[in-house]
């Protein structure tokens, strides 16, 4: 199957969705109604999340797997080091490849407390570069990982960032996808200094829609980014106007999008919260639009 692009200027738009595994019936039909929507823009893949401590395993395994045999898009499995031994996490690593899984997304992952300080498992993978090289061993994976362009929140410095995706990049994976920021020069910078250490990978910007701002302030803290004032002063008094909050989200992404193209940057992963509305129209308003049916 051929993804979708769109050609501005010389370079190539491609997309990327983002969709977590479904916990109850209401919640597996509205992700099947996202999929099923962004599955026309022929997105270079989609990825599934994996709960913290590896909590949602089954859930998502199960998703990836339905996307498999029921659509004709890419899925890419997230897959964490915490919370597992090597052998489990080889376990689930054999199980995706057989299940038809091609690409995953790799992580260190976070504790299953919120807050916790990361601990690694004792007879598990101690880093997210150990977890890539297993993953390239045992199979022909595409492998992406996670970059930090404000800095991990366990970070001591953008320059220690850089030495880690450097190690998860030596140990094989292909791209790098950015944690959500709203600074729109942040995401650039980032990549300057990406190229400027001589790591070339593309950088893949990821890009969190702000409708629920109250849901995205408190994603924003446990991962450390930023919420400019600006932001802030612009959903103020909107906690009960979703109509309004709706129209903000979508001309805030998309001018997010706009600035990161003049930037140079081609490559978007969206961050979908399972829904579809504001990333369908955002693609279309920069060409992405539905091929045909994708299987659903």
């Amino acid at each position: 199957m051929s993804t979708n692009s769109f050609v501005a200027g010389e370079e190539s738009i491609s997309v990327s969705f983002e969709f977590f595994p479904p916990k109850s019936p209401e919640m597996e039909k509205q992700l099947w109604g996202a999929i099923g929507r962004l599955a026309p823009l022929r997105p270079a893949f989609v990825s599934v999340t994996y709960g913290a401590g590896g909590s949602t395993r089954d859930r998502t395994h199960a998703t990836v797997k339905r996307i498999v045999e029921e659509t004709e898009i890419r899925p890419a499995a997230h897959l964490t080091c915490v919370g597992a031994s090597r052998e489990e996490i080889n376990e689930v690593i054999h199980d995706y490849w057989a299940a038809g899984v091609r690409h995953i997304v790799a992580l260190r992952g976070d504790m299953p407390e919120p807050g916790a300080v990361y601990c690694a498992h004792t007879n598990g993978y101690q880093s997210t570069a150990d977890l890539v090289s297993s993953i390239r061993a045992i199979a022909d994976f595409d492998v992406s990982v996670a970059a930090y362009p404000e800095k991990h929140p366990d970070s001591a410095s953008i320059e220690q960032d850089l030495k880690t995706l450097q190690k998860k990049i030596d140990a094989g994976a292909s791209r790098a996808i950015t944690q959500f920021v709203f600074d729109n020069e942040a995401i650039p910078r980032f990549r300057d200094r990406v190229v400027a250490a001589g790591i070339n990978v593309p950088i893949v910007p990821g890009l969190m829609p702000t409708t629920n701002f109250i849901g995205t302030c408190r994603m924003a803290k446990r991962c450390g980014a930023h919420i400019p004032d600006w932001l802030c002063e612009i959903y103020e008094g909107l906690d009960d106007d979703l109509p309004s909050r709706k129209i903000i989200a979508g001309a805030i992404l998309a001018e997010q999008v706009r600035l990161l193209l003049k930037e140079g940057f081609a490559q978007f992963h969206f961050y979908t919260l399972n829904q579809s509305e504001l990333t369908f129209a955002v693609c279309n308003l920069f060409g992405i639009k539905p091929v045909k049916e994708a299987g659903i």
